[in-house]
């Protein structure tokens, strides 16, 4: 019999919560094989066996905490030892009961919400606006005296005549470019204006309706807050308790790195074996920033300012357990491409509770990607020991204006992006946070990452 005790965690973790046993007693277990999930105040994690055999017994239930190094569960060898089974005395001289018939537990299925079949509405046929000529005035008896016109002419003035000539063909005069004396529109103008193909129209595009909305199954629910969420909120209370936050917002084009990411997409895949996002990008500027900025990447120490030496970033991941932030250190040093390949690894195994308690903590600095959900940006709340934190909006296309070289300006399709910087304003005053985002806007806006892509 080998005893399976709760290890630690991490240096400051000193118990767990079971959350769920993945073997049931009877079950055969592998050295290194999952056995139990284990929720602490860092991390959610599974727990392996370290031994080889059958679970003989499960000594601590889920939902129950235990301090680390307390048993959780015996493993063995052969078969667990089967439950004691109550002998049933054999029936006297009567007809053997019928065993009570076994009511299956009614099968509820979920409702299934049918959206209701709306037909939809036919667009409109709009028929072209049919202009009927307008009604030509009685003819006056005594016509009008001919009047030559003379050789030169206001280019503005069209004649009735042209003018109806136009109104009957639908030809739009403002379109036209006249070819009579000073540029008077002639009759000839207006024929040859009717007879060219119209440009097609260009109708704008039919938004399809949105999918209809099901209803939660949480809806009119109760349910206790998961070790995590206690920890998240307790955190959260605490740091807007003890600091003083706010926000600074900046706008940044970032339409050159959206070009480099299309051109090297291809060949940054294949060989690293992840998609090339945004997300490194911002993170490698924030972290070059951080090193020339050192109150951004402090911590306060009762009346003492912490510079810390490296920049640790952490990066929020959302998961159904809810939000995490696993940690890059040193991401000054590293490139797009090991940037890029940690965001993958750590966020996967993060999702799936296979994060080691230490890589959540070290963290000096914490990104948040906020426009993975399409939101524009946010004020993201400072999680202590740290003092700042940025959110990272949506990239979305948006007119600008835009400068050249001698200072010309025009209006184009540039892909922009607002970064939202939270910090701590008992330490970093509004001017250095606006320091630091014009450092990081400075570098993303010039897109200049060819050295730094690592393929």
């Amino acid at each position: 019999m080998s005893e399976v005790v709760l290890p630690a965690l991490g240096e400051s973790v000193t118990e767990g919560t079971v959350t769920r046993w993945l073997k049931k007693v009877g079950d055969t277990v592998a050295v290194d094989e999952p056995l139990v999930e284990v929720s602490t105040d860092k991390v959610d994690t599974e727990i392996p066996s370290p031994f080889a055999g059958v679970v003989q017994q499960i000594l601590v239930q889920e939902d129950e905490t235990v301090a680390v190094g307390a048993v959780l569960a015996i493993v063995g060898d052969g078969a667990a030892a089967p439950a004691p089974v109550a002998e049933v005395p054999a029936p006297v001289a009567a007809a053997p009961a019928e065993p009570a018939p076994v009511v299956a537990p009614p099968v509820v299925a979920a409702p299934v919400v049918t959206p209701p079949v709306v037909a939809a509405p036919a667009a409109p046929v709009v028929a072209a606006p049919v202009v009927s000529a307008p009604v030509a005035p009685a003819v006056v008896s005594t016509p009008a005296p001919v009047v030559a016109e003379p050789a030169e002419s206001d280019p503005n003035y069209v004649t009735p005549i042209v003018r109806k000539l136009a109104n009957d063909m639908g030809v739009n005069l403002a379109n036209i470019a006249g070819t009579g004396v000073g540029g008077r529109i002639r009759k000839e103008d207006v024929l040859a204006a009717g007879s060219r193909p119209t440009a097609p129209v260009i109708s704008a595009p039919v938004a399809s309706a949105p999918a209809p909305l099901v209803a939660s199954p949480l809806r009119g629910t109760t349910e206790p807050m998961s070790r995590l969420r206690k920890v998240l909120a307790e955190r959260a209370v605490a740091s807007m308790q003890q600091t003083a936050q706010l926000t600074t917002v900046v706008e940044v084009d970032v339409t050159r790195i959206a070009s480099l990411r299309k051109r090297v997409q291809g060949e940054f895949v294949q060989k690293t074996g992840v998609k090339l996002n945004f997300m490194p990008f911002f993170t490698l500027a924030a972290a070059e920033a951080l090193a020339a900025h050192p109150k951004i990447n402090s911590s306060v120490d009762g009346d003492s300012i912490v510079y810390h030496p490296t920049e640790n970033i952490s990066f929020a991941v959302d998961t159904e357990r809810g939000l995490l932030t696993p940690v890059i250190r040193s991401a000054g040093s590293l490139n797009i491409a090991q940037i890029a390949q940690q965001i993958a690894d750590l966020a996967d195994r993060t999702r799936n509770n296979q994060l080691k308690p230490d890589e959540l903590s070290g963290g000096t600095f914490t990104l948040t990607n906020t426009g993975s959900r399409g939101a524009l940006f946010d004020t993201p709340v400072v999680f202590l020991p740290q003092s700042a934190i940025l959110g990272t909006g949506i990239v979305t296309k948006r007119p600008a204006v835009v400068t050249d070289a001698e200072g010309n300006e025009s209006i184009a399709i540039r892909s922009l992006v607002y970064l939202a910087l939270s910090y701590d304003h008992r330490t970093i005053d509004g001017a250095d946070a606006s320091r630091f985002l014009t450092d990081v806007k400075a570098r993303l806006e010039a897109g200049a990452f060819e050295a730094n892509l690592g393929i």
